[in-house]
């Protein structure tokens, strides 16, 4: 799928790519109205009819993937709940393999990221492995727009230096694919089943990974020749 002769920089997004998205999902759909309701002294259904229209209105934004939003709008603390359901955070089948193999070919592994400071330290302290096999990781709050507009391309490029004809970006949202290509990155790639408690995707406007072990071989050849 990928034409790895083509490609120095591997562009990874961490939540449904890299990580099972089953956590986030948990989280912003499930624990937190659970604990707005227990809170506020009021039903499930009227906790999530009070947090999703919200939600709706920053969707693709800066402020919909930010903690120090939410806290402030919500009045919970959402720090403490993430530590509550940390249980969840895992790497999705074949991605460390597939993260080592990119190590051992000699291609940079950038992790580019919508979560909150604070989200990626606490799934990097879950997950240590993670870090040790990236080169950068850069998060979208550190430029102040989210990755499904240009600007963060912008600013992510120029301080990072990674070539864009020679990149490949890997990620689960189509949204940010879809930015990605229109900015100028060739090749994108979509996942399969970002969240493993749910049916895998079909019909996708992007090629999808189904299984980064189809993906690892081909980096293996580039390494070995």
């Amino acid at each position: 799928m990928i034409d790895w002769s083509r490609v120095d920089t591997v562009l990874l997004d961490m939540d449904g790519t890299l990580l099972d998205l089953a956590f986030d999902n948990h989280f912003w759909l499930e624990a937190l109205p659970a604990r707005l309701a227990r809170e506020r002294r009021v039903s499930l259904e009227q906790a999530r009819g009070h947090l999703f229209p919200l939600m709706k209105q920053v969707e693709g934004t800066l402020d919909w993937y930010c903690l120090d939003y939410w806290q402030d709008r919500l009045r919970v603390d959402l720090v403490q709940l993430k530590q509550e359901t940390a249980h969840m955070i895992g790497f999705r089948p074949g991605a460390e393999a597939f993260l080592q193999a990119l190590n051992r070919s000699g291609k940079r592994a950038v992790l580019v990221t919508n979560a909150h400071r604070g989200s990626l330290g606490l799934k990097l302290q879950r997950v240590p492995a993670l870090e040790g096999y990236l080169d950068e990781a850069y998060s979208s709050h550190d430029f102040g727009v989210s990755k499904e507009f240009s600007d963060f391309w912008d600013g992510v490029q120029s301080k990072d230096g990674f070539e864009p004809g020679r990149t490949v970006l890997l990620d689960d949202s189509v949204r940010v694919l879809s930015a990605a290509r229109d900015w100028g990155v060739p090749q994108v790639f979509g996942i399969a089943q970002p969240d493993l408690s749910r049916p895998p995707l079909s019909g996708a406007e992007f090629p999808l990974i189904v299984d980064f072990q189809r993906v690892v071989p081909r980096v293996r050849g580039v390494t070995a020749g």
